[in-house]
């Protein structure tokens, strides 16, 4: 009878440190998906993903007809709690003087429990003082810390 009785409680202080533990923020960016966008402000002519790189294709050998680009970020956070989270996308580029640009890109997020898409958008006379992009990182935070980074080849 006492070493059920000790099982029990010792059962109920396990359960009860558990639930009292701080929850740590987690996160991930899975995937990023620089997207150009044409005069209309539209990436494909089709739902068909073939057309949308097909498309995509033929922004890049007809640059007069690109207005912007977009950066699709698929995404996850839990646990941020009270904290801002927020998704940024920073850009190195070349512009049109060939001199190197920075730019960066930022929106709040709100978390949840399943994965999430984000635009970050850079358009009109923005995207043609950046010039060419030539590398990528996308980062998410919750407050001051960085839960999740993904980046193209050349960051």
């Amino acid at each position: 009878m006492t070493l059920v009785l000790l099982g029990c409680i010792w059962t109920t202080r396990a359960v009860l440190a558990a639930d009292a533990a701080p929850i740590t923020a987690t996160g991930t960016v899975y995937k990023v998906l620089p997207l150009l966008l044409n005069l209309e402000g539209h990436d494909a002519t089709s739902p068909s993903l073939f057309d949308r790189d097909a498309y995509q294709a033929y922004l890049r050998l007809h640059p007069k007809e690109i207005s912007g680009i977009r950066y699709d970020v698929l995404w996850r956070a839990r646990g941020t709690g009270t904290n801002a989270t927020r998704l940024r996308v920073e850009l190195r580029a070349v512009g049109p003087d060939g001199s190197p640009r920075v730019k960066t890109l930022e929106t709040p997020v709100s978390p949840g429990r399943f994965r999430h898409w984000a635009e970050l958008p850079l358009l009109g006379d923005d995207y043609v003082k950046l010039g060419r992009v030539v590398a990528w990182r996308a980062t998410l935070w919750s407050g001051d810390q960085m839960l999740g980074t993904q980046q193209s080849f050349l960051w």
